[in-house]
């Protein structure tokens, strides 16, 4: 499951086809998934961006050419600015990545994935590109994305899965530069339950029989488990799941997975898995422990959100300027929890899975089930990344620029940081990291060294802005923010679960997985 929305409706503009939207009426927990439910991202309103001329305040975000429209309230970074928060340098002269594998993986992919990923990296001046699309089950059908289809699974689900496609290999490559990336789709699209997954799951089967040893996997999709009905007849079948991540960790492969985009809420078994539950969910696979699950943060980099007023939108469906102030400067990163837009990162304590081995070091936080994630990284709307496309021109329109979050946006780029540290591993002589879990807890992985620990933080004066856990917020009658019924997990100093260990610090995540 994957809730890819553009976050349009609550601001005034129509929702991408495919894209669940926000509604500007109450809102106590995510909609439900009535047509696609489609990736862990959100592309920021586009709403939100005017004219340069236009602008009437200091410019936030600029969108490159040929778009370079501006918003004066959604920040959004390029890659050497997040770069250079992680600790990377310039794109421009990058060898990160050279000799590495990186495999995206996605439902439908996108058509223009190849020109988009050139015209991005020769937007923001990186290395050629060393880049493949393969659909081994299939080619998908591009032919009707405009919503004409029926059902969940089809054609109609196209535009949101390309636009997650996109974002996956946009910034992949913008982390790792001179990895060769791949994207693996099937024709169709994953839904809640077990629509779409085995194809997915067949697909990276075969990409672990093809690619060699120490490829990196990211999975922008998943299931919540209650979708599965009971848990036992969920660990029945993720049990079956699993062999395929097994199989990739006994030749060295790594598998990440987003978190998800929702808080700890989730989904019920229901006619189209369109029932909230109300206790605290967690999402599958990036609940396997056989897949490191990536949690979001937001970075505030060179700017500080400074709420006043806990009312994102005025009546008329404009943004309010008292909840979306900010000031110049600063250098910081929350936990992943926008109150504006009811998204935040997911996380939590399984149903299903007891707690790994790998986790008993932190038995205090998760108890006897599989806590997630296990690290995070900057997944927010309000500090997102430029994504380009080009695809599908009458339903989306011409090409442009759009600015993407969600964790969808967090897994492939620690994966892209995961395949450099198997790059560094490699010129010390050693073999692929494989298991990264089990090197992430171990005793002999110094956290402090590899993570930035993300901790409350308090933006503003508003109650959304004390940023300390994932509980969702909801919009009420007034149109003032509300804590959502379901209960979220507190973020902490150490490991939580909201953001695992932290956020990756490069090149001291490198240094300690070479190290292990």
């Amino acid at each position: 499951m994957s809730r890819m929305r553009t976050l349009g409706a609550v601001l005034g503009v129509s929702a991408m086809a495919g894209a669940t939207a926000l509604a500007l009426s109450p809102v106590a927990s995510p909609p439900p998934a009535a047509a696609a439910v489609v990736p862990f991202a959100a592309q920021a309103p586009d709403s939100a961006f005017t004219s340069q001329a236009d602008a009437g305040g200091p410019a936030a975000c600029t969108r490159p050419a040929p778009d370079n429209r501006v918003s004066t309230t959604i920040h959004c970074y390029t890659p050497d600015q997040l770069r250079a928060h992680y600790g990377l340098g310039p794109l421009a002269s990058s060898n990160d990545g050279a000799g590495q594998t990186i495999v995206l993986v996605d439902a439908y992919g996108s058509p223009t994935a190849a020109d988009d990923l050139n015209f991005f990296a020769q937007t923001f001046g990186g290395p050629a590109p060393d880049f493949e699309a393969v659909s081994p089950l299939g080619t998908p059908d591009y032919k009707n994305p405009t919503g004409k289809g029926v059902g969940q699974s089809g054609p109609n689900s196209a535009a949101g899965w390309a636009g997650e496609a996109n974002l996956d290999v946009q910034w992949a490559y913008a982390m790792a530069p001179k990895a060769h990336i791949v994207l693996l789709s099937t024709p169709p699209a994953e839904t809640q339950g077990v629509q779409g997954v085995p194809n997915l799951m067949k697909a990276i089967d075969w990409a672990i029989q093809k690619y060699p040893s120490g490829t990196v996997f990211s999975m922008s999709f998943g299931t919540d488990e209650q979708t599965f009905g009971s848990a036992s007849a969920a660990k029945s079948q993720f049990a079956k799941f699993d062999q395929t991540f097994q199989r990739g960790l006994a030749k060295g492969d790594t598998f990440f997975a987003s978190s998800g985009d929702d808080g700890s809420t989730g989904y019920v078994r229901s006619h189209r898995a369109g029932t909230v539950g109300s206790t605290p969910e967690v999402s599958y696979p990036n609940v396997s422990p056989y897949v490191t699950s990536v949690g979001g943060t937001q970075v505030q980099s060179g700017w500080t959100w400074n709420p006043t007023q806990d009312v994102p939108y005025l009546a008329d469906g404009a943004r309010n300027p008292a909840y979306w102030a900010w000031n110049a400067g600063g250098e910081s990163e929350a936990v992943w929890n926008e109150g504006g837009f009811q998204i935040g990162t997911g996380g939590g304590l399984s149903t299903v899975y007891s707690r790994p081995a790998f986790q008993d070091g932190v038995a205090g936080v998760v108890g006897t089930a599989r806590g997630v994630p296990d690290l995070a990284w900057n997944a927010a709307v309000n500090g997102g990344v430029l994504v380009f496309h080009s695809y599908f021109p009458s339903t989306e329109g011409p090409a442009a620029w759009g600015v993407y979050g969600g964790t969808s946006a967090a897994s492939p780029q620690a994966a892209a940081a995961t395949a450099i540290a198997n790059q560094a591993r490699a010129a010390a002589g050693k073999g692929p990291i494989g298991d990264l879990n089990k090197a992430l807890y171990s005793g002999s992985f110094d956290k402090s060294a590899a993570f930035g620990d993300i901790v409350p933080l308090q933006y503003g004066t508003t109650p959304s802005g004390d940023l300390a856990s994932n509980r969702m917020w909801a919009l009420a009658d007034d149109g003032s923010l509300t804590p959502n019924a379901v209960p979220g997990y507190a973020t902490t100093g150490g490991y939580d679960l909201t953001t695992g260990w932290g956020a990756p610090r490069m090149p001291g995540y490198v240094d300690q997985l070479v190290a292990q």
